[in-house]
């Protein structure tokens, strides 16, 4: 009787089992199944019906070539009726911001686009928000850092006190100028104010002619420093105070865009390597409703693939100083 009665326990345990990985196998099933379509539907697949597209600028802006393809795929799209630019981000570097501009201007000739600043909308990323056919902000958002900068390290005088130097060879002396290792050069200073007063210049003139500025209003806004939300609708860099609704009901008020409309986020698509990890565990995670996890998968792959920021910048940085 003993042994039968073991003899039972082992096959409901079995049969426990048993029924755990099939349960885990379905499931795994039907979440294969779903980033394969996913993948083979694109990432615009849930925005095929008649909606208002949400396109997301944040952080620090560089070139980036998947972003300007969702815009151009956006301006392509039957299905948009209009496009909200959320934006909160200090900037980035120039060519980065320009690239971002070039491609909302485009945008805009196909579709009507308003910018909603909601955190910061400061340097590149108000060089950003400027390509929009309308700008609204927060009462308490940052606007403007209108300026360009070039930031060199250097390491002389360290150097100097541990006992170390560097030996350099170079075709001429205003090469990789100014150095981060030798004697500041003030010709090779110049040189660089040279390129971020040109860069300064072309800021400057978009501004004064997207916002319809010139003269002494033009000089008021154009100095560098920041200002409120509330400060930057008197000072004509931003057109109205609200949230993203107000944004939305400039669409629906301004541009005939239909009212009720869903508003769906349009997101990048990023080439990957067959071998993501990350990717795909993110992926898996949307599959089965895990939004926050596969948010948190998303950020630490992009923190793996983050290229460094380099060159010329338009970046609000606040200085800490003693």
């Amino acid at each position: 009787m003993a042994n039968n009665a073991e003899m039972i326990a082992d096959r409901r345990r079995l049969r426990r089992k048993l029924s755990f990985w099939r349960v885990f196998a379905f499931v795994a099933l039907i979440a294969v199944v779903a980033v394969t379509g996913w993948r083979v539907l694109g990432p615009d697949a849930s925005t095929r019906s008649a909606h208002v597209a949400r396109v997301e600028i944040g952080g620090v802006i560089m070139s980036d070539r998947a972003t300007t393809q969702m815009l151009k795929r956006i301006g392509e799209s039957t299905a948009v009726r209009g496009v909200v630019v959320a934006i909160n981000s200090p900037g980035g570097t120039v060519t980065g911001s320009e690239q971002l501009h070039r491609a909302l201007r485009d945008l805009s000739e196909k579709k009507p686009v308003v910018a909603f600043v909601e955190g910061t909308g400061a340097s590149g990323a108000y060089i950003a928000a400027i390509a929009a056919d309308h700008i609204v902000a927060r009462e308490t958002a940052i606007i403007g850092s209108i300026g360009t900068m070039f930031q060199v390290p250097n390491f002389n005088e360290l150097m100097q006190s541990v006992g170390v130097s560097v030996i350099e060879v170079k075709s001429s002396p205003l090469k990789a100028a100014p150095s981060a290792t030798g004697p500041v050069d003030p010709a090779g200073v110049d040189a660089l104010q040279v390129v971020v007063d040109d860069t300064y210049a072309w800021f400057r003139d978009l501004v004064g002619a997207r916002r319809s500025l010139s003269g002494a209003a033009l000089a008021e806004v154009a100095d560098g420093r920041v200002h409120s939300g509330k400060r930057a609708v008197s000072l004509g860099l931003v057109d109205e105070l609200g949230g993203e609704e107000a944004a939305i009901g400039w669409l629906e008020r301004e541009r005939g865009t239909p009212a009720d409309l869903p508003v769906r986020r349009w997101r990048p698509e990023r080439e990957r390597s067959a071998l993501g990890l990350l990717d795909i565990a993110a992926g898996l995670a949307d599959a089965v409703g895990l939004s926050k996890p596969a948010a948190l998968l998303r950020m630490l792959d992009a923190q793996t693939a983050r290229p460094m920021l380099d060159g010329l910048l338009a970046l609000w940085q606040p200085v800490l100083e003693n």
